[in-house]
């Protein structure tokens, strides 16, 4: 073999390792190309999972605060309903406190009313002596009705007539006036204890009304507001 035959063997070898190598390089290529479009494509959708999860989150966040705005508005006009409830119910309660102050005007029926409160403040505490305290305007008709009181009394309860210690020193507070409206008054009525303080009955005409009141206040509900009753 000359010179020359060598030389293309070795030009046929150099050309095939060439081409091989070139092949190899195009695989290669074309291998890195596919992994790095998978892998992108891997990373887009993970990219917007990511996406999707943020905008779900944030959207579940929203209508989180949509339902406690919500909430907190219908709270807000439950407690106006309410207060507006309540108003109207104190403001009844006050017009009933004025209608009170009408009642002593009356000598006569007063007179009477005094002494059915303190034949009822004895019915309640049975105590053979008891002290009475009412306010300075109302001293000279309690002191008339004693005798009758007592005397009631004891027929309805059936035993002695009982000793009625007047306190001549401390009174109940008088009516509110125009110029304190905001002080301790007393629309009328009698406060009765036994000797010794342990047992005392209020029977003012401002402590019925608040008996009465809270008595009522279910059925005064209903009837305004038309609610049911509990």
């Amino acid at each position: 073999m000359n010179d020359t035959d060598v030389s293309k063997q070795i030009q046929q070898m150099v050309r095939f390792i060439r081409q091989e190598a070139e092949e190899k390089a195009n695989e290669i290529s074309v291998a890195a190309e596919e992994e790095f479009n998978i892998e992108k494509l891997q990373l887009v959708e993970a990219e917007k999972k990511k996406i999707r999860q943020e905008y779900e989150r944030k959207e579940k966040q929203v209508e989180i605060r949509k339902k406690i705005e919500y909430s907190m508005q219908l709270n807000a006009s439950r407690i106006k309903v309410l207060q507006a409830q309540d108003d109207l119910v104190c403001s009844m309660k006050e017009a009933a406190a004025k209608e009170l102050l009408l009642v002593s005007e009356n000598d006569d029926a007063y007179q009477n009313l005094l002494k059915d409160l303190i034949v009822q403040s004895l019915l309640r505490l049975k105590e053979p002596s008891v002290l009475l305290r009412c306010r300075e305007e109302d001293l000279q008709l309690v002191e008339s009705v004693l005798g009758p009181a007592k005397e009631e009394y004891a027929q309805k309860a059936g035993v002695h007539s009982p000793e009625i210690v007047v306190d001549n020193k401390i009174f109940l507070p008088p009516a509110p006036s125009n110029s304190d409206t905001h002080g301790l008054y007393c629309s009328g009525g009698v406060v009765l204890a036994s000797i010794d303080g342990k047992i005392v009955f209020e029977n003012t005409l401002d402590a019925r009304l608040d008996v009465v009141f809270r008595k009522k206040l279910p059925e005064i509900r209903k009837c305004l507001f038309n609610l049911v009753v509990a």
